[in-house]
């Protein structure tokens, strides 16, 4: 089928044409410069921004859209040139073989990590993990990496309104212990989560930031917990995770069209 066929959806073609419009480049566009980029009229760009805002797929600020995470969900990895997932997996792969520990790579999405690269040495969890995977942000340690990033006004809401999902035993459920976790993220660049979002799974987060220095992504490694491990566990990890982070930035094409 090609575009003007009597089977084409007209709809569907312009809003993937305003999907395409937006890149490294041009993170963050106006009505007037969408309308132009994709050679669309002001009324059809109009209508197809509003209903990419309404599905969770566009954010409005001011007069300027931007994309969302959620275009995670239809596939959208190859947005740019070079997605952060293509730039991370790599790099995820050999940290998988320093640590022999599974590896890997997620972003926020609605209070939820949505996972967009891994590399495992074996299933750890009762879920398989693949591309897309949601859990929980405030019980997993690349959640709280990225809930710490945001504003203390944003995270002050989020606790506040969170419904915690005791998944363990060892699960963090009081919002007073959360609020002060989150602060402890901040101050010292990672998370260190022992059996809150499975019992048995320990697993050691690090932030990902762009070249602005925004945080735009979390790598972690998961293990299985042995009883008084858990420092051990952090000393021998840490450093290879930074070092991957700090590999992934290094490599990291501009992809806060997709991520911001």
């Amino acid at each position: 089928m090609t575009a003007g066929s009597p089977e084409s959806i007209r709809s569907l073609e312009r809003g993937l044409g305003v999907i395409k419009v937006f890149d490294a480049d041009h993170p963050r566009l106006g009505l007037s410069e969408v309308a132009a980029r994709s050679g669309l009229p002001r009324a059809a760009a109009r209508r197809a921004l509003t209903t990419l805002v309404e599905l969770g797929y566009a954010e409005q600020s001011g007069r300027d859209y931007t994309l969302r995470p959620r275009l995670l969900d239809l596939g959208f990895l190859r947005l740019a040139d070079l997605s952060l997932a293509d730039v991370a997996r790599p790099h995820l792969s050999t940290l998988s073989e320093r640590l022999g520990a599974s590896a890997s790579a997620s972003v926020l999405e609605a209070g939820q990590i949505v996972y967009i690269a891994r590399a495992a040495t074996r299933d750890l969890m009762r879920v398989r993990i693949r591309t897309g995977t949601r859990f929980p942000a405030e019980s997993t340690s690349m959640g709280r990496v990225l809930l710490a990033a945001r504003s203390p006004e944003w995270i002050e809401g989020f606790v506040a309104t969170v419904r915690v999902e005791r998944r363990s035993p060892y699960t963090t459920t009081d919002t007073d212990r959360l609020r002060s976790i989150l602060a402890l993220t901040r101050r010292q660049g990672y998370a260190l989560v022992d059996q809150e979002l499975e019992e048995g799974l320990r697993s050691l987060a690090v932030p990902v930031r762009d070249r602005t220095g925004t945080v735009v992504a979390a790598v972690n490694v998961a293990t299985m917990a042995e009883p008084g491990g858990a420092e051990a566990f952090l000393r021998r990890a840490l450093p290879e995770l930074r070092a991957a982070a700090a590999a992934v930035e290094a490599d990291l094409v501009p992809v806060s069209h997709v991520l911001s």
